[in-house]
């Protein structure tokens, strides 16, 4: 018997559909890593703009919580002879903080106050009053470059800037802090957010003083006359922070920037 000459031929894929299959398969897997390469860098830029503005909250929750413990406690709970275990004044200031007469508190450079001033303060305080061992401190912020430094020293004898400023005692509290960013700077962040800097740099500390017995009312400590201007009258602090994320948007290439402010109002008695 013969076989049946007719049998079906079994045909696969070509070279060119193979290669053709390959090329379409190479395409789609090169925009799905893309993709998925945007998404990632987009959600590190987004974790990175949480971190900076949750610190920055954090930080600004904490001055307003020393502003407002600012001079406790106040020379009456004790006798003179503990100096140190009461706040001879709410708000330390240098130079010559032990002279009677303190110095003028100004802006943009203004005044003859090395402290307090635009980005720098000092805060006396007992910040731990439950613990009866603990003493009165100076509680120091300042911007240096893009970060503002927080430390603390007992309070004593000397120049409380000079105190402060020691070695080891300023660390790093808030991170990217632009608020005294150069002209530069400034007209690159104002094209992507045209209502901030409107004056050039921003204070991050701006003071009210106490111009009534008693208070609270108040009014703008620079400019109002010398007897008024001066630290141991500071009432309220009001505290501006603009912090940059540390990388801009991953799709526009934008400053990621947030401006954030509080209010410290001092409620201990100054006497």
């Amino acid at each position: 018997m013969r076989r049946a000459a007719n049998k079906t031929r079994q045909r696969g894929f070509t070279l060119v559909e193979l290669l053709v299959a390959l090329g379409i398969f190479l395409v789609v897997t090169g925009a799905a890593f893309s993709l998925l390469g945007s998404s990632q860098k987009h959600s590190q830029t987004e974790s990175q703009v949480l971190a900076s503005f949750q610190e920055a909250r954090l930080g600004l929750d904490q001055i307003v919580r020393d502003v407002n413990d600012a001079g406790y406690p106040p020379p009456t709970f004790f006798q003179s002879a503990y100096p140190y275990l009461s706040a001879s004044s709410p708000f330390a200031w240098s130079p010559g903080y032990t002279v009677p007469t303190p110095c003028q508190i100004g802006t943009a450079g203004g005044g003859t106050c090395i402290t307090p001033g635009d980005i720098d303060i000092i805060i006396e305080t007992n910040p731990n009053p439950q613990d009866a061992a603990s003493q009165v401190q100076w509680i120091r912020y300042q911007l240096q470059g893009t970060t503002l430094m927080r430390g603390m020293v007992p309070k004593d004898a000397s120049d409380p800037a000079i105190a402060t400023a020691a070695a080891g005692i300023l660390a790093p509290f808030v991170q990217n802090v632009i608020n005294n960013s150069t002209p530069a700077q400034i007209a690159q962040y104002q094209v992507s957010y045209p209502s901030m800097f409107l004056l050039g740099p921003v204070p991050i500390f701006s003071y009210t003083c106490d111009n009534s017995s008693p208070p609270p009312l108040t009014v703008p400590c620079p400019g109002a006359g010398a007897a008024i201007n001066a630290p141991a009258n500071i009432r309220e602090v009001i505290v501006t922070l603009i912090v940059a994320a540390p990388s801009p948007d991953a799709t526009t290439g934008v400053p990621r920037i947030v401006q954030l402010t509080g209010r410290g109002r001092r409620v201990n008695p100054n006497l």
